[in-house]
């Protein structure tokens, strides 16, 4: 993000202290009547899928939801034009958000059924960090999301075992128990396996003879073991992913927390975020998308 001189038009920089600003009273009213249209948008999707209150009130809910859909559809457009850069909202986590919380509304005129996506607007509800001023718990968020990055390859590496475990216990039960036992085929066995190892146990499909109970038993003693492995992984990333953040503090750093993104630990001499490059300093740039 350019820390250079706002070259929108004065209406533009009105405009976009309101819609992203919620310091101000106008900005704050304005994010909470936001995240109101929201709850009743994602409560209009919900009550859609149940068939007799759709029955009743189809063409109240149609109306609310595409009333809805073109209120966000103005959001977006007025956001676009009054971000100091569009690009830059748009490629963020939040313009990605609020385009595809609109698409499904104009999918589902060619693919019924595609509004019920729209149930993707509660990610939206995310912006009540920022107005509620709960944006040091993203910098929590932001820990987590370290750990993840940095267990991913022993997650992958993990998740490849298993996968060749469930395709090898299901195609022995296969073998076992067979399709008079209602393991049809290797798929379906496969399916049963990882019901099986995973703990989940539907009990759609079971096996009969003795050599299948037996290795149904092994594959639920397997289970239990294979379910502490990720969660170790993950305890392990996270810890290290705090000892780093501490380690940053030491070296000289503030708990300043980006007013966006929400990442901690800034340097003290730091005016812009070093992952999205919001403004960290008291004169916080008004409308940066």
């Amino acid at each position: 993000m350019s820390g250079g001189p706002d070259r929108r038009a004065a209406w533009r920089v009105a405009l976009g202290d309101v819609i992203y600003n919620s310091d101000t009273r106008a900005g704050r009213t304005f994010d909470l009547a936001l995240i109101a249209a929201i709850l009743l948008s994602v409560l209009a999707v919900m009550l859609d899928s149940v068939a007799g209150f759709r029955a009743r009130h189809a063409p109240a809910l149609r109306a609310l939801e595409w009333g809805l859909t073109l209120l966000f559809t103005a959001e977006y457009l007025v956001r676009l034009v009054s971000a100091r850069r569009a690009t830059h909202y748009a490629r963020s986590f939040f313009g990605a958000v609020d385009l595809l919380s609109i698409l499904p509304a104009y999918l589902a005129l060619v693919v019924p059924g595609a509004q019920y996506l729209l149930i993707v607007r509660v990610l939206r509800l995310l912006r009540i960090f920022r107005v509620l001023k709960l944006v040091r718990y993203l910098s929590e968020a932001s820990v987590l999301t370290q750990a993840l990055r940095a267990s991913l390859a022993k997650i992958v590496v993990f998740l490849a075992v298993v996968l060749t475990l469930v395709v090898i216990i299901g195609t022995l039960m296969y073998v076992v128990e067979g399709p008079p036992n209602g393991f049809t085929s290797i798929p379906t066995s496969i399916y049963w396996a990882i019901v099986t190892l995973t703990t989940v146990g539907y009990g759609d499909i079971a096996p009969k003879t003795g050599l299948g109970k037996a290795l149904a038993s092994l594959a639920m003693i397997l289970g239990y073991g294979i379910i502490a492995v990720p969660t170790g992984i993950v305890t392990v990333g996270l810890t290290q992913a705090q000892a780093g953040q501490r380690q940053v503090e030491v070296n000289g750093s503030t708990g300043r927390s980006c007013p966006r993104c929400g990442l901690a630990a800034h340097q003290a001499d730091a005016r812009f975020c070093r992952r999205c490059g919001e403004a960290l300093s008291e004169e916080l740039a008004s409308g940066t998308a």
